[in-house]
C-alpha cells in the first residue's frame, strides 16, 4: 500500500486534458453529423478504459490528494464499467442525435465531464471528493436534459431535475456536515475509526444517517425519492435518458459502499433498516406502477426503480450474519447486480433510439407492435433484454437475482427468508409488463410500416449487448467471482 501516488489518478487525468481537446476541437468542426468530435470521443474513451483494463485485478490499493482518493479493485472495476457504458451510449446516440441536431460538441464534452464526475465519486476517500464528483456528473446531466432548446418537454425535464436534484444534494451535504460535526473529520477512514470508538452524539448521528441515505436515495432513484425518475426519463432525449439511466448508477452504488459501509458501517444498525424499507417499496411501487404504463421510457423508469430496490437487498444480509464472508457476497452479488442492470438498461434504450426516426420516437409499447415481422433480429434483441430485465434464464438478469437471493438466504435468518419471498413475488409482478412488450412485439399487427433504418455501428453493437447478455448468463461466474474479488480486496485495503 503507498501512501501517495498521482500516477494511480492517470486515468482521471487523462478524462480531464481530453474532455478539453474535444471542447476546443469542436469549435473547428463544420461537419453537421460532428464526426471527428465523435470518434476523438470514442478514443479518448477507450484510451481511458484500457488505463482502468490493466489495473482491474492487481488487488493493490493505492492513495492520492493526500488520501482524498483511493484506487482499488472495486474504483478500476466500476470506472471500467462506466467508460464502457458511455462509450456504448455515445454509439447508440449517434444514430438517434443526428437527424435531430443534438450531434452537437455539447454532447461529446458533457458527456465526458459527467464521467470524470462518476469517475471521482467512484474513487472519492473524503467526504469532499465524493461531493465535488457528485456535482460536476449532475452538473452536466442538467444541460444533458436540456439539449433540445426548442423541446417544451426536455425544458421542463431539466428543471424538474435541477431542483429536486439540488434537493438531494442539499440533503447528502447536510448529512455530510452533521457526520463531520459528530466525528470531527472528513475522510472515511477516520470517520470509521471514530464511529468504532463509540463516544459520540447519537443523536446528531442517527440526523445526519438518515440525510445521506435520503440523499443516496435519490442518486439510486428509489421510493420515496423517485418522483424524478419517470418525468425525467420521459422528458430528456433518449441519448441524455441513456446517460442518466447508464454509468451513473454505478457511481451511486460506489457512493453507497464508500460512505455506508466503508465509513459507516458501525451504525449498519440503523442504515440496514432503511435498506429494507427503501427496498421492499421500490419493488412494489416501482413494479405496480409500471404496469399501467404505455410510454416505453416511463415503463422502464419505473423498471429500473424496482431493479435497483432489488439490488438494495445486497446491502442487508452482512450485519445479520455479521461475517466478512457474508459481506463479500451481499455487497459482491449487488455490484453484480447493478452491472448486470446497467449492460442490459444500455440496449433497451439503445434499441428504442435505433427504432426511431426524424419526426417520430419509438416511446410508446404500441409503437413496437409487429416489430418480429419488420426487424427480426431487432425484435430478438428487445426479447432478450425484456427476459433478462424480468430475471428469465439463460439471461444473465436472473442468474444477478439468483445472486442476490442467495446472499440473503445462505444467512439462515427467518426474516431475511421472508424478505426473499417477498423480492420472489414482486419480480413475478414485474415480469407481467415485460412479457407484455414481448407480446406486443410477436403477436400484435404492425402499426408502423416504415423499415426499420440501418445504423450498422448501433445494430452491431446491440447484437453485441444481447450477446453479451446472454453469455454471461449462461457463464456467470467469471463476473461474478470478479465482483466478490474486488469487495473483498477493497474492505481489506
Amino acid at each position: 500500500m503507498t501512501d501517495l501516488n498521482w500516477l494511480a489518478v492517470t486515468p482521471e487525468i487523462v478524462l480531464l486534458g481530453m474532455a478539453c481537446l474535444v471542447a476546443l476541437l469542436d469549435l473547428f468542426v463544420t461537419c453537421p453529423q460532428r464526426r471527428p468530435t465523435y470518434y476523438l470521443t470514442l478514443a479518448s474513451l477507450a484510451v481511458v478504459a484500457a488505463l482502468h483494463l490493466v489495473e482491474i485485478d492487481n488487488g493493490a490499493t493505492a492513495y492520492a490528494m493526500q488520501k482524498m482518493v483511493v484506487i482499488d479493485p472495486m474504483g478500476h472495476l466500476l470506472a471500467l464499467c462506466a467508460t464502457l457504458a458511455t462509450m456504448g451510449s455515445l454509439v447508440y446516440a449517434q444514430v438517434y442525435a443526428g437527424p435531430r441536431d443534438l450531434a452537437k460538441g455539447e454532447l461529446y464534452t458533457l458527456s465526458m465531464f459527467s464521467l470524470l464526475g462518476i469517475s471521482i465519486m467512484i474513487m472519492g476517500n473524503n467526504f469532499l471528493t465524493i461531493y465535488l464528483g457528485l456535482e460536476l456528473m449532475s452538473l452536466s446531466l442538467y444541460a444533458l436534459v436540456a439539449l433540445r432548446r426548442d423541446h417544451a418537454q426536455s425544458t421542463e425535464a431539466a428543471m424538474k431535475y435541477f431542483v429536486l436534484g439540488a434537493l438531494a444534494s442539499g440533503f447528502l451535504l447536510y448529512g455530510l456536515s452533521m457526520m463531520y460535526g459528530a466525528t470531527g473529520s472528513l475522510d472515511i477512514a477516520e470517520v470509521y475509526q471514530a464511529t468504532l470508538a463509540g463516544d459520540l452524539n447519537k443523536q446528531v448521528l442517527a440526523f445526519g444517517l438518515v440525510f445521506i441515505v435520503s440523499g443516496l436515495a435519490f442518486k439510486l432513484g428509489v421510493v420515496p425519492f423517485h418522483m424524478w425518475v419517470p418525468d425525467v426519463y420521459q422528458g430528456a432525449p433518449t441519448a441524455a435518458t441513456l446517460l442518466i439511466a447508464g454509468a451513473p448508477k454505478l457511481a451511486a452504488f460506489a457512493i453507497t459502499m464508500r460512505i455506508l459501509v466503508e465509513g459507516l458501517i458501525n451504525l449498519a444498525t440503523d442504515w440496514q433498516q432503511m435498506m429494507m424499507i427503501l427496498a421492499v417499496a421500490s419493488m412494489t411501487l416501482g413494479n405496480l406502477a409500471a404496469i399501467a404504463q404505455t410510454n416505453l421510457k416511463r415503463m422502464l423508469a419505473y423498471s429500473g426503480i424496482a431493479q435497483l430496490g432489488f439490488m438494495l437487498l445486497g446491502f442487508v444480509p452482512t450485519v445479520i450474519a455479521g461475517n466478512t464472508v457474508s459481506a463479500s457476497n451481499g455487497y459482491g452479488s449487488s455490484l453484480f447486480y447493478v452491472l448486470t442492470y446497467v449492460l442490459t438498461t444500455l440496449g433497451t434504450f439503445g434499441l428504442i433510439m435505433v427504432l426511431s426516426r426524424p419526426g417520430f420516437e419509438s416511446e410508446q409499447v404500441s409503437d413496437l407492435a409487429g416489430l418480429a415481422k419488420r426487424s427480426p433480429v431487432l425484435a430478438a434483441v428487445m426479447l432478450v433484454f425484456m427476459f433478462s430485465l424480468a430475471g428469465i434464464p439463460p439471461t444473465v438478469g436472473f442468474y444477478a437475482k439468483l445472486a442476490v437471493l442467495q446472499s440473503l438466504i445462505t444467512t439462515n435468518s427467518p426474516l431475511l427468508l421472508q424478505l426473499s419471498i417477498v423480492a420472489v413475488l414482486l419480480s413475478l409482478v414485474g415480469a407481467f409488463y415485460y412479457l407484455r412488450v414481448v407480446k406486443v412485439m410477436y403477436f400484435d399487427e404492425p402499426v408502423q410500416t416504415e423499415t426499420v433504418a440501418e445504423g450498422s455501428g448501433a445494430r452491431l453493437l446491440l447484437s453485441a449487448n444481447a450477446l453479451a447478455v446472454l453469455v454471461l448468463g449462461i457463464l456467470p461466474s467469471g463476473l461474478l467471482s470478479l465482483c466478490a474479488r474486488a469487495i473483498t480486496q477493497s474492505l481489506a485495503g
